[in-house]
């Protein structure tokens, strides 16, 4: 064997080998908690962790385009969060777009932000300038419906692939889920490289809501995900439910493991239908928080990353709803810590 051929196995073998997949594991899910004290009341759809105790976070309704960084202290032993602090706004005299996804790429010291209002997802420096570049959208995502475009946005630094998918049905795959129709979602899930253009497509289902009954407010739609070192990803399915009465409302969280690598990939020109090559899930935790007379901790979470390891190896999934700016002072901007090992 040629000592090129030899290089090019070796690579390979290396290559798949670094990040061998193992079971995950749930662990715990930790109480939910807020800091009213130290965190304004926002609209926090995003988060991404840049170094230590810095994140970043992107708010749907700020008031310029941009993000949030963040001090958040969570306990290298237990996972609770000590403290969580917001800081100065990073961003740009542009209206907001509607961000709703963010990551940090430490190769390039960026970050990308997914925009729901106008489809795009735009790179920007640390101080919240534009780069100018932009992931390369395939034309399929270019027509979603309503407001249900790039809720989610996902990046590896180990894996050097970006993902992203639309909240709900595009309108070229069939109908979404409603509180009363029963559909489920399909979805397509798109990675992209560090050259930002696409790479490969896959189709995802989503369950089907639990509502059965009209709502005066409903979202069911995948609002986030995470890629993981050795490639697959946590999906996280959210369902909001609230009623004409507002009481009983309820945020119903589904989190999802999937691994592209063992799905088959699909093309723009193929129409998603319940015989599509669905990645299969594995489910990891379900979180259902809900709205009563004497109880206000309903969460829509919508913002999910990878947090710090613990001493004992696991590893903690961090977590920020959206309080839609603290809702006639019931809502609030919860942080919660989901414990895992890989």
């Amino acid at each position: 064997m040629s000592r090129i051929r030899y290089s090019i196995l070796l690579f390979i073998l290396v290559s798949v080998s670094a990040f061998p997949q193992k079971p995950i594991s749930f662990v715990s899910a930790l109480s939910q908690q807020s800091f009213p004290g130290s965190v304004k009341a926002g609209n926090y759809s995003g988060i991404t962790s840049i170094s230590g105790n810095v994140y970043a976070l992107v708010d749907d309704k700020s008031p310029n385009d941009g993000f949030y960084l963040f001090d958040i202290d969570i306990d290298s032993v237990s996972g609770n969060i000590k403290s969580v602090v917001q800081n100065d706004f990073r961003g740009n005299s542009n209206p907001n777009r509607d961000s709703e996804g963010i990551v940090y790429v430490p190769g390039s010291n960026t970050l990308f932000v997914s925009g729901e209002a106008d489809m795009k997802i735009l790179e920007y420096n640390l101080d919240g300038t534009l780069t100018g570049r932009s992931l390369v959208l395939p034309e399929v995502f270019k027509h979603p419906s309503g407001n249900y475009g790039f809720e989610s946005l996902a990046y590896n630094r180990n894996t050097h692939l970006y993902w992203t998918t639309t909240e709900s049905t595009l309108t070229t795959d069939g109908i979404q889920a409603t509180s009363t129709n029963g559909a489920q979602n399909m979805l397509r899930l798109q990675s992209f490289g560090e050259d930002l253009k696409p790479l490969k497509q896959y189709a995802y289902l989503m369950d089907a809501p639990t509502a059965s009954s009209s709502a005066s407010n409903y979202a069911m739609g995948v609002s986030e995900m995470t890629a993981l070192d050795d490639g697959r990803l946590i999906v996280l399915e959210r369902e909001f439910f609230v009623p004409p009465s507002k009481l009983g409302a309820y945020v119903n969280c589904k989190f999802y493991v999937v691994n592209p690598e063992d799905g088959t990939p699909i093309s723009d020109t193929d129409s998603l239908n319940m015989a599509s090559p669905f990645l299969k899930k594995t489910e990891l935790y379900e979180n259902k928080t809900s709205l009563s007379l004497f109880s206000y901790h309903i969460a829509n979470y919508e913002g999910m990353c990878l947090g710090p390891k613990l001493k004992d190896g696991s590893q903690t999934l961090l977590l920020v709803s959206d309080s839609q700016n603290q809702y006639k002072g019931v809502l609030k901007d919860w942080f919660k810590v989901l414990i895992i090992k890989m």
